[in-house]
């Protein structure tokens, strides 16, 4: 039992991380929505990036706006509590000394938590980054969102990474 107290310290500090993305994001969009207007841009490097309040009814970049649809909303959390689910139960199945893995799974869960509070307390999440190259123009995302697509850049390499051979299930003790 006396090994397993490391492996949970360790994965504490995985946890404090998810919970550092969540306090990051919650504290940007705060900030946004106390002193910028909806909807507002203000440009901060031209040419490259702006500052803005927008509020997305939708899942990533916009996509399936709800445009009023009531039930469009709880729909869109209760997909985002389903993939919390998962992530938690991933994580807690994670060895301590997949240190990748967890690095990915806690900002995927930082982030996300983040974006299903938004969700679930005005209908839509914050987004305040929009990032741009001449006509071409990015989506507006917040820390959440850049939160869960480095964590979903980090479980694709953790999926193509070599893992030492394990003994098949029944030679297992």
């Amino acid at each position: 039992m006396s090994g397993s107290l490391p492996a949970r310290a360790i994965k504490a500090r995985f946890l404090l991380l998810a919970l550092a993305v969540l306090a990051l994001d919650q504290w940007t969009k705060w900030l946004v929505e106390r002193h910028l207007p909806t909807p507002s841009s203000r440009e901060i490097l031209p040419g490259l990036l702006h500052l803005s309040h927008v509020k997305n009814t939708g899942v990533a970049f916009g996509l399936f706006a709800d445009h009023g649809a009531a039930g469009a909303a709880w729909l869109l959390a209760l997909l985002g509590a389903a993939a919390i689910a998962v992530v938690v139960w991933y994580f807690r199945r994670t060895p301590a000394s997949d240190r990748l893995l967890l690095w990915a799974l806690s900002l995927v869960l930082g982030g996300a938590v983040g974006n299903l509070l938004d969700r679930v307390s005005t209908g839509a999440v914050t987004d305040f980054v929009g990032v741009y190259l001449g006509s071409y123009r990015w989506p507006d995302f917040n820390v959440a969102d850049s939160a869960i697509s480095v964590g979903l850049v980090l479980l694709l390499l953790d999926a193509f990474r070599a893992r030492p051979a394990t003994a098949p299930a029944a030679d297992r003790t």
